[in-house]
């Protein structure tokens, strides 16, 4: 037993039985911090510095718990007292610091480093609303903004604060921390969130519209402001320049602490940088290293190179940042003087324009300068990684072969399995004891089992309670009705063409047609959405339109509803996350094949004995490879054929259309009178021309294929023993995708930080 329940009864002098959620929950706050407090920082010459611009943590009390060691007993002792630690935890807000998978990544990266005992940390910025709060109306996505932080919560505040140098003013920081617990582990690491002294939120206007001129008030306001305008685009700037000057001081101040000249930093200190937000922090560490410590330049950019790592989190082009030049100089003039010298040194070594870093329209390619002046470039899967090293980025491998490597992306399993899908954790330690919450490739002792019926049994009757928990969940917290007898067919991520979503929501059309023609099905369906559409991404918000019309016309219609429903999850976040996953059956991976650099979704369903519907792209690829091509249902053009068919302009979207007579229909459907009458005929006709006239990623090529083999799951789901072997074969082989392997590969091949 925990002392918990005498802690509690200490501070509040009532018995445990007598306390509200909400005060339980301040209890177990408190309880945590102060058991955090206790254990001393991880050490090692060489610390790690990850620094993202999101970290998308969830909520973090039954993380810390399962991290200490307690949740079980936790949860005992609140039984004992009439109370459910699971009503406890609906009353932590979760913290809005991320948007998708980057973001998530970056939580788990921090996880697994304490666990790993390492010494490594998270930097990034403290948004005080976050991305935004998803509101549906009128089948319509809003944004409000989403205010997360509360008087008592995880943040510690700390005496640390620096002054950020901007054009026209300089800005005071401060930082707040988290402890980032490790499992079992008797010491800590910290994500650090620097932030600025006073945010005013009377800028914000209608939804998430602010004053984007004021940064001396709003300049940790929003998580991705929108840029469709300068005004965004300069914020962004001065965004990713504060988080990593604060990152920088930081980190000298703390290597000075333990014994730097700074001559020899790259012995103290290694950076990641998580996508190009952090690109800045080069030039900005040869600044502070030069102007404030004296160093020659050459020895500056020597030392920085040979301590900074770049992470590749995109294969599409929009995604690597490049800044004017002119907004680089209107916010930081002095960082700009870096980079034209840094560019310089580029161009004394090699005449390619193509890998210059800042090009003949004066834009600044962040990317560029990411790869020149570090060690190591890393894509996030196999995948991902061979179609940077011989198409998107052959020029700068063809330079630096010795630099690229790949480090396909994990998960915190503990918080996907032992919290998320209890149960199912609980029936794995009977079955192979715990040893694989050390070391996920234990899984794998499940294979024993994949014959074996009496298990099949049992993980059927696994994933049908986890079914009756998420309806309970949906109807409590979204108003959704969900049946579950029906198959649950899921894709959880933000919302973008390359996604596809659009492609799903397209088999539903078709779905929706041929039960109205009297093709009924074996079993319903359940099709799940969940995820974001940027503000300024008006083909995805047109997307989510469209799928919410069809949700209206769909779960309304007597004929149709008992045999297929589909949904979108309000406001999607690791929270809604923790239900859906556990009591899925299919999970969506359709992105067109080259473009997901690697998915961490993905890698949540397989553990919890979803079956993948998915393209041969991103991890996905190594998932087959793991799980065995019998075990996952694949489909579509693979990633040659489509770079090809771009590298040519050989895909035609409307001769898809007009050749196949099926196509056309459910296309037709978009704008058909039934669909227009529930929606904004504007938005449902523009996205039915984005996919006659231009479909840039390919909706249609892989279409019907992807409805073929769909419905072949839903024909293989009626054998249930088949299917179950299949899942055990899923569950086992999922160690792999332990973020905890991928952290022992970085710290191996590039972080060397013991």
């Amino acid at each position: 037993m925990t002392n918990f329940t005498a802690f509690a009864e200490a501070n509040t002098a009532k018995k445990l039985a007598e306390l509200t959620n909400e005060e339980i929950y301040f209890q177990l706050l408190a309880y945590v911090k102060e058991t955090a407090a206790s254990k001393p920082k991880n050490t090692g010459k060489r610390k790690v510095y990850y620094i993202s611009a999101e970290f998308l943590i969830g909520k973090l009390l039954s993380n810390n718990l399962i991290n200490l060691g307690v949740y079980k007993e936790i949860q005992a002792e609140l039984a004992v007292a009439g109370k459910s630690l699971s009503q406890v935890e609906d009353v932590e807000p979760e913290p809005s610091l991320g948007n998708g998978g980057l973001g998530r990544l970056a939580s788990c990266f921090v996880d697994s480093m304490s666990t790993l005992a390492i010494n490594g940390e998270g930097v990034g910025l403290n948004y005080h609303c976050g991305l935004f709060k998803q509101v549906l109306q009128q089948n319509e996505q809003e944004a409000e903004p989403n205010f997360w932080m509360e008087d008592q919560s995880w943040l510690i505040p700390t005496d640390i604060s620096y002054q950020v140098p901007f054009k026209d003013f300089t800005l005071t920081s401060k930082l707040d921390r988290l402890d980032i617990l490790g499992y079992k582990k008797e010491t800590k690491n910290y994500l650090n969130l620097f932030d600025i002294e006073q945010v005013n939120y009377s800028l914000i206007e209608d939804g998430i519209a602010f004053d984007k001129t004021n940064i001396q008030e709003n300049l940790t306001l929003f998580l991705y402001p929108d840029d469709s305008d300068k005004n965004g685009e300069l914020l962004r700037i001065y965004q990713q320049y504060f988080m990593v000057s604060n990152a920088a001081q930081l980190l000298i101040d703390e290597a000075l602490e333990r014994g730097s000249n700074l001559h020899d930093l790259a012995e103290y200190a290694y950076v990641q940088i998580n996508d190009t937000h952090p690109s800045m922090v080069i030039p900005e560490l040869i600044r502070l290293l030069t102007e404030q410590h004296g160093l020659d330049f050459a020895e500056a950019v020597d030392i920085v190179r040979n301590m900074t790592g770049y992470t590749n989190h995109t294969i599409l082009a929009e995604a690597l940042e490049k800044w004017p030049l002119t907004f680089l100089e209107e916010v930081v003039p002095h960082l700009v003087a870096i980079i034209k010298e840094l560019d310089a040194l580029v161009r004394a070594s090699y005449s390619d324009p193509a890998v210059q870093i800042i090009d003949e329209t004066g834009r600044v390619h962040m990317a560029h300068m990411d790869i020149h002046f570090s060690n190591s470039v890393n894509g996030v899967a196999a995948l991902h990684t061979e179609i940077l090293k011989n198409a998107e980025l052959k020029v700068f491998y063809d330079l630096y072969p010795e630099k690229f490597n790949n480090k396909t992306n994990g998960i915190t399993f503990r918080r996907w399995l032992e919290f998320a899908n209890q149960d199912l954790a609980d029936y794995i330690k009977e079955l192979i004891g715990d040893g694989y919450l050390e070391n996920a490739t234990e899984l794998e002792k499940l294979l024993a089992y994949a014959d074996d019926k009496a298990v099949h049994a049992k993980l059927a009757e696994i994933k049908f309670q986890n079914k009756l928990a998420l309806k309970r969940y949906l109807k409590e917290n979204k108003g959704i009705d969900l049946d579950e007898n029906s198959i649950i067919d899921t894709q959880i991520k933000r919302f973008h063409e390359y996604k596809r979503q659009q492609m799903n929501a397209l088999y539903v059309i078709h779905k929706y047609l041929e039960i109205k023609n009297g093709n009924l099905p074996k079993r319903k369906l359940t099709v799940i959405f969940g995820g974001k559409a940027a503000p300024a991404y008006i083909i995805a918000q047109d997307i989510i339109h469209l799928i919410l019309c069809l949700s209206e016309l769909i779960n309304n219609d007597p004929e149709v509803s008992p045999y297929l429903n589909v949904h979108l999850v309000e406001n999607y976040n690791v929270t809604v996350a923790e239900k859906l996953i556990p009591a899925t059956d299919i999970s969506e991976q359709i992105s067109l094949a080259s473009k997901e650099a690697s998915g961490t979704g993905n890698m949540k369903f397989m553990l919890n004995g979803a079956l993948t519907l998915g393209t041969m792209d991103g991890a996905n690829v190594e998932i087959v490879e793991l799980a065995g091509g019998a075990n996952i249902y694949t489909f579509g053009k693979d990633s040659d054929t489509i770079i090809d068919l771009y590298e040519t302009g050989g895909y035609v979207s409307r001769e898809y259309y007009a050749n196949d007579e099926e196509i056309k229909r459910a296309v037709d459907f978009i704008v058909s009178e039934d669909l227009v009458r529930l929606g904004n005929s504007e938005r449902l006709e523009r996205l039915y021309q984005e996919l006659l006239n231009k479909d840039w990623f390919m909706t249609l090529i892989d279409l019907k294929e992807y409805i073929a083999v769909k419905e072949q799951v839903l024909l293989d789901y009626e054998d249930q023993d088949a299917w179950n072997k299949k899942v055990i074969h899923n569950i086992a082989k999922a160690g792999f995708f332990s973020s905890d392997r991928t952290i022992e590969q970085y710290n191996e091949d590039i972080w060397h930080s013991h």
